[in-house]
């Protein structure tokens, strides 16, 4: 008769140590209907979210883990997700997260990345909204190949829908005007617009809210934080000094506004001359690295200036699309997994540090 029991495969379990969280995956309650059957032993383990970029290494950890045990002939374990938010939110109730994707200056490839780490984590399961919160420079409808005008919900409050492209809920104020149709608006109007493609959108439940804000620090960054709670911001800047100054602002204005540095990325990193295969640091290399560890803030990862995901993107295209398996491909894909794994670590310690409410 099998001597094994759940404690047995629990403790086994505990050396499981989830890298981010820095706590084992029994503690953490991510196991999840375990069962025993003779020799057999089946379980789910529920991550954080479906973006982990270690979730095959904790598998196979686990696989590990539980067939030390000697009585253990078989192991099934299902990998899950559960996104995890915050206090839910007024003007975005079934949103559980959101976070900026912003530049200090324009022309460093922010609404390329911003398009790109959404398509990022929708590939992984994860519900994904995509917000182009660019009033003056729309650039979401271009990207995206979206020709398709939202719809007005009748039955809902007469919100607006989301154009669904790419397995993602998109939203740009390009999509109300033509191409070549200028925005002549004051500040408390841009404001006014992004509370607007905030809350008379009909986002419906969404895992992601990824907005991709306009360059600098004004009115549309500031309508941002003060109408939503914002999970944090992730920053994109090229590695020149002259980017790497903006990027200090725009860390000490989200730091004022009480809004998260999830961390930066250096893009147009360096260039790989597809003839020859030599490599050109272009705009310099490692200032954003270097910036990031100044101020004590997560580097995300490099991009490199590459004409395929120029061209791509320009076609409508991105290559998380046009090229999934590519290794430009592959640097959105690893940033979003760091992106998703540092609003776990925010999450995480929410939760474990509660407010304390003095009434």
């Amino acid at each position: 008769m099998s001597a094994l029991n759940e404690q047995l495969i629990l403790n086994a379990l505990k050396h499981v140590v989830d890298p981010d969280l820095h706590r084992d995956i029994v503690s953490l309650g991510f196991i999840k209907d375990l069962e025993i059957k003779n020799h057999a032993v089946s379980f789910k383990v529920e991550l954080t979210t479906p973006a982990c970029p270690v979730k095959e290494k904790m598998k196979q950890q686990s696989m590990d883990a539980v067939l030390s045990i000697p009585d253990v002939e078989t192991v099934d374990i299902t990998m899950t997700s559960r996104v995890s938010g915050g206090n839910k939110q007024e003007l975005l109730p079934n949103v559980l997260n959101i976070f900026a994707v912003a530049s200090g200056k324009g022309g460093v490839g922010k609404s390329t990345t911003a398009v790109n780490i959404a398509l990022a984590l929708a590939e992984t399961g994860a519900k994904v909204g995509l917000l182009d919160a660019d009033i003056y420079g729309p650039s979401l409808p271009r990207m995206l190949n979206m020709v398709e005008k939202p719809l007005l919900e009748q039955e809902n409050n007469e919100k607006i829908v989301p154009v669904e492209v790419y397995g993602i809920k998109a939203m740009s104020m390009g999509f109300f005007l033509e191409e070549d149709t200028p925005m002549v608006w004051r500040g408390p109007m841009v404001g006014k617009a992004v509370e607007q493609l905030l809350g008379d959108v009909e986002w419906g439940h969404l895992d992601y809210l990824v907005v991709d804000l306009p360059p600098g620090t004004g009115d549309a960054q500031l309508s941002l934080t003060q109408k939503v709670h914002m999970t944090g911001a992730v920053i994109v800047s090229t590695p020149q000094d002259v980017a790497l100054a903006d990027v200090k602002k725009g860390i000490s204005m989200f730091k004022t506004v009480n809004v998260p540095i999830l961390g930066v990325i250096e893009n147009m990193s360096f260039y790989i001359c597809s003839d020859c295969g030599h490599r050109a640091e272009i705009f310099s290399h490692g200032g954003a690295r270097r910036e990031a560890q100044k101020s004590d803030i997560k580097f995300l990862g490099e991009i490199p200036l590459d004409e395929k995901i120029r061209s791509d993107s320009d076609a409508g295209t991105p290559v998380m699309i046009s090229s999934p398996t590519s290794q430009q491909a592959g640097y959105y894909r690893e940033i979003a997994g760091s992106i998703a794994a540092q609003i776990s670590i925010i999450r995480h310690r929410s939760d474990v540090f509660p407010k304390i409410v003095v009434q």
